[in-house]
């Protein structure tokens, strides 16, 4: 709705605290273990008087993440034209690379968010609350590659390790005013937040058979500083007994300065020399500023609508302090440097008929737009990989997308039954392709680029429907399904990127009682394979188990949690362009087992959400 943001989400923290009813102090104690290694405490406190409410959460947690990945790419002969006009075949170095990735992610850190609620009567109060977390990790990636010629050539081995420490904190201002008990109110919001991220990272590469050569060796530290604030109000109007109004504003401002600095081994010298070439800073801004209006009524018994406005302006700028020569040559004709502005309008409108008393039928349109954020438009190529780069597209404009559907809900005693058929027409949809850039390492590979750019149009047609079964009060059963087809139409370069592709996706989430009164609970998911212009993603799926008991009176609660039970939560695809192609899988972290204690203090249990994983409910029953 245009009450929030247009785009769906927001880059800030946005803490939600949940206000205590009850007089007097309540809290919880939260211990959980795993394996791998997750391990950690949350403590949570709420003292509420008759004009003030106090209260705070601190946290402690140690967490491992072992991923792993498969890389298997092919270099094919290609054509170099001269500024003559004349045509050169030239041959890649290797012909086929393959890597082996181990990954060990360890993150140790700490939050604690204190706050305090003042009531000024029944009907107003004003929250003030104050967050921090820091972290530091270590991620170490070892990459074993073979590499071929017509046979197999050498073998190499790269070791990346990232050292990072992370401190965030944000204060918030929220005031709350209702007038009366027909649900006019005022809300306002103000927020503060600033994050520091310093990380060093080593490269180290070497040839380690037929002979023991250095390739590369590098010294990268980064630095991340960003700044938000969050200002927002809005209003609340009744109309009667069937109608309402709303109108507010929302404004987001985003500070973001990046820089790398970059040394390069010299064994002449026997040190590290700073290579100006690949070093610079980037900094960010993006401000949006949206006012917005929407009005709802009733016509009749059958009929309601939800209409609704939203103006929005969007201003981006990026602006990269660097004097390499290296980088112009790598961007070619992308502009480094850019300002942008847009202005849009934002509509939504619903139409609900209540064909009985348990059924209706609902008719949607919304208006949405889709921003780049500052990694995708970031001009500087990562350094992670001397041989196959990511770099920002600052020409990238947002994306704007048009969705209709057409909805229909039924409910019996037990069953409900919910469906949509649904129509989106995105432009300037964001893409990524992966081109060539004609440059080579110093030991002859070709560096491969992947680059974001706007595709001209993307449209999704598609159903989805879910059922919810409640047979009894010991067993609930949710299943969703999603089928739809992509249709894309576009260039690159010269390149048609066109392509439709049909795809779907599904979920099952249940829960059961069973005997000793042990709450079982299954979340399930599946994506089915999906294609692009260069890239066959295969499908992927994971399952999730949890069980918990209450007991001390139901004070306490313990549960294990299975995340990824059969380890098949891993990304496979394979692109093929012109130049190379690429054969992979990748997992982000393996399965993982936690324990945990939760103890209440005059608090009632809460429930947690399906696929929940935060650092206050790890271990929770999802």
């Amino acid at each position: 709705m245009p009450r929030y943001d247009a785009e769906g989400t927001a880059g800030i923290l946005n803490i939600i605290l949940k206000r205590e009813k009850t007089l007097g102090f309540n809290g919880s104690v939260n211990l959980y273990a795993g394996h791998p290694t997750n391990a950690g405490a949350t403590v949570n406190a709420n003292l509420r008087t008759d004009k003030f409410n106090f209260f705070t959460t601190i946290g402690y947690r140690k967490r491992t993440g072992p991923g792993n990945g498969f890389f298997d790419n092919s270099y094919f002969p290609r054509t170099l034209t001269d500024q003559n006009g004349n045509d050169s075949i030239v041959d890649p170095e290797f012909s086929r690379i393959i890597e082996d990735r181990d990954i060990d992610r360890q993150n140790e850190g700490y939050n604690i968010n204190i706050g305090s609620e003042y009531f000024f009567s029944e009907t107003s109060s004003v929250t003030a609350t104050y967050f921090r977390r820091v972290s530091d990790g270590t991620d170490i990636t070892n990459i074993f590659s073979e590499r071929y010629k017509s046979a197999l050539d050498d073998e190499t081995f790269r070791q990346e390790i990232e050292n990072e420490d992370d401190t965030n904190w944000q204060f918030s201002l929220n005031y709350l005013n209702k007038f009366d008990n027909e649900g006019e109110e005022l809300t306002a919001a103000f927020q503060y937040s600033e994050g520091f991220e310093d990380v060093l990272t080593t490269l180290d590469e070497s040839v380690t058979s037929p002979t023991t050569d250095l390739i590369s060796r590098q010294n990268l530290f980064e630095t991340e500083k960003q700044q938000d604030i969050l200002l927002q109000m809005d209003y609340v109007l009744p109309i009667g007994e069937d109608s309402q109004f709303e109108a507010g504003y929302r404004g987001t401002f985003e500070d973001e300065i990046t820089t790398y600095d970059l040394e390069d081994f010299n064994e002449t010298v026997g040190g590290f020399i700073p290579n100006t070439d690949l070093s610079n800073d980037f900094t960010y801004y993006e401000d949006v500023n949206a006012f917005y209006t929407q009005y709802g009524n009733k016509l009749g018994k059958k009929l309601s609508f939800l209409a609704g406005l939203r103006l929005e302006n969007t201003r981006l700028t990026g602006i990269l302090n660097t004097q390499s020569d290296f980088l112009q040559e790598f961007s070619g004709e992308v502009d480094l440097n850019f300002k942008k502005n847009y202005l849009g309008l934002f509509p939504t409108a619903n139409l609900t008929f209540e064909i009985a008393e348990r059924e209706n039928i609902t008719l949607g349109y919304n208006r949405r737009i889709n921003r780049p954020r500052g990694w995708f438009i970031n001009p500087f190529p990562s350094l992670t990989s001397r041989t196959n780069v990511f770099q920002g597209n600052p020409d990238l404009d947002p994306a704007y997308s048009n969705t209709f559907d057409l909805g229909y809900l039924k409910r019996w005693d037990k069953l409900t039954l919910t469906s949509s058929i649904y129509y989106q027409h995105e432009t300037n949809s964001f893409e990524r392709v992966q081109e060539n850039t004609g440059l080579f390492t110093t030991d002859g590979i070709e560096i491969i680029r992947s680059i974001p750019f706007n595709l001209a149009t993307n449209i999704r047609t598609g159903a989805e429907g879910s059922v919810m079964y409640n047979p009894n009060r010991k067993m609930r059963f949710t299943g969703s399904f999603n089928i739809f087809q992509f249709k894309s139409d576009g260039s690159f370069n010269g390149r048609e990127l066109g392509t439709t592709n049909t795809s779907w996706f599904a979920r099952f989430n249940s829960k059961i009682t069973l005997p000793a009164k042990i709450d079982w609970q299954t979340n399930f998911f599946y994506r089915g394979p999906s294609a692009n212009a260069q890239t066959e993603n295969k499908s992927i799926y994971g399952l999730n188990l949890a069980f918990s008991k209450d007991i001390l009176k139901g004070n306490g609660t313990v549960s294990l949690n299975v995340r990824d039970l059969f380890n098949t939560f891993k990304r496979q695809s394979y692109t093929d362009t012109p130049f190379f192609t690429s054969d992979n899988e990748f997992q982000w972290r393996v399965r993982q087992i936690t324990a945990s204690f939760m103890y209440r203090i005059n608090e009632q249990k809460k429930r947690g959400r399906p696929g929940r994983d935060d650092d206050d409910g790890e271990g929770e029953a999802f």
